[in-house]
């Protein structure tokens, strides 16, 4: 029996979220202990987002045309030479440094998802995305609570330095497990290799010329694919009212809510995060087994993603007091757990293979732009003591994106018919 080809980068990813994951709850109060006010902690997360900006579409062209273990290497050392600086640091301008050098070699995720594309028919794309999901589900489970414990019993030095240590075993497993040429899925005829062979120079991507840095005019074409653009800007929308959430809980959890007489810290911010895993697991968990792809299929899932998202938000922005806390990370982590590998398969199904790093490294910029501006408002408005307004400008995010989806569902639900009777 053929081994599973997802199964190296699932493990690659679950190893390297977990690194990142652990830097959650502790990188605001980090940046506090240097003296960083909210609005500086959320340029510091923008920091990185507008370095991941540059580098993405590069990165996913790069794997395109070199093939995707190379680049997911050096993206990974980037990684881990950022954490390595960080867990050195004694000044807030290091830790500014560290967020540029790791953003400027972020494309683990992008290529992650390419090579899920490349091993997988688009039918069962929705259920290998989850695998990603599973990832993420599994660190924000392991993660956050292992930084909040570490850092209330020892220090905020000791996550950092575990965080640098799994991003060093992501490097080995991706030089030892993956394989350096993604099997085509089974049934699926003989393809073009991805990356240049010996001998030959780097395929064209299908339709026009590859996406360079900051080429703002070829991005243009991808959004004027009527149901490809829309499905970006769906992309774009999640992942704003996502980074604006995650750039600023911390920081609100901290002012708004206490334990035992004690303001939030990173540890019960870390248990936070923590349950809102343990849920992503169940909902990534059930894509996988590929009944609700079968029974709603991937365009309402994602319209019950966006409402749940939004209803979590809005409890978030009138909550109080910790139950009211855990029923909006009840809704906010069912939605975003929907979102993330349902749209992310729609996006790929609209583009053929020799695209699929190109457009996932637009996925990526797209990203960046959220992450550079997200965080930014998120910190200006907790900055103010704005608490409330921060929680329901992430949902109005939410519900602009929850529209825009409803009025292209049909269009979009005949393209993916088509496609799959293709």
């Amino acid at each position: 029996m053929r081994r599973s080809p997802l199964l190296p980068i699932f493990l690659i990813v679950v190893v390297d979220i977990l690194g990142l994951t652990i830097m959650l709850p502790v990188l605001p109060f980090y940046a506090e202990h240097f003296g960083a006010s909210p609005a500086l902690v959320g340029l510091l997360v923008s920091t990185y987002a507008l370095c991941q900006l540059v580098a993405g579409p590069a990165l996913g062209s790069l794997s395109d045309q070199l093939g995707r273990k190379p680049v997911l290497i050096v993206s990974q050392v980037g990684t881990f030479l950022g954490f390595l600086l960080l867990w050195k640091a004694n000044s807030l301008w290091m830790v500014f440094a560290s967020r540029v050098i790791d953003g400027l070699t972020a494309g683990n995720l992008s290529i992650a998802q390419a090579y899920i594309a490349d091993v997988t028919t688009p039918k069962d794309r929705a259920r290998s995305f989850a695998v990603i999901g599973i990832a993420f589900g599994i660190g924000f489970l392991v993660g956050p609570g292992l930084s909040g414990y570490l850092s209330a019993r020892y220090d905020f030095h000791v996550p950092i330095l575990c965080a640098a240590g799994l991003s060093l075993a992501s490097i080995l497993g991706t030089t030892f497990l993956l394989p350096a040429v993604p099997p085509r899925p089974e049934g699926e005829q003989p393809a073009a290799p991805i990356g240049p062979q010996r001998g030959e120079e780097a395929p064209a991507a299908p339709g026009g010329n590859r996406l360079r840095v900051l080429d703002w005019g070829a991005y243009v074409q991808y959004f004027r694919r009527p149901v490809l653009g829309g499905l970006l800007w769906e992309f774009f929308l999640f992942t704003f009212a996502f980074a604006s959430f995650t750039g600023g809980f911390a920081l609100f959890a901290e002012r708004r809510f206490s334990w035992h007489g004690m303001r939030f810290g990173a540890k019960e911010v870390g248990y936070i995060f923590t349950y809102s895993g343990l849920l992503g697991i169940v909902v990534q968990g059930s894509l996988r087994s590929g009944w609700p792809v079968r029974l709603f299929g991937e365009v309402r899932l994602v319209t019950f993603g966006f409402a749940a998202a939004a209803v979590g938000y809005t409890i978030l922005g009138m909550s109080h007091a910790i139950p009211t806390l855990l029923l909006a990370a009840t809704f906010s982590s069912l939605g975003n757990g929907l979102i993330r590998p349902a749209l992310t398969s729609l996006i790929t199904q609209q583009v053929g293979r020799g695209e699929q790093g190109v457009v996932l490294g637009l996925n990526q910029s797209l990203m960046s732009i959220a992450q550079i501006v997200g965080p930014a408002i998120a910190g200006a408005l907790i900055d103010r003591g704005w608490l409330s307004t921060w929680a329901f400008w992430t949902a109005l995010i939410t519900v602009v994106a929850l529209v825009l989806n409803r009025n292209a569902r049909e269009a979009r639900h005949a393209a993916t018919d088509g496609l799959e009777r293709a």
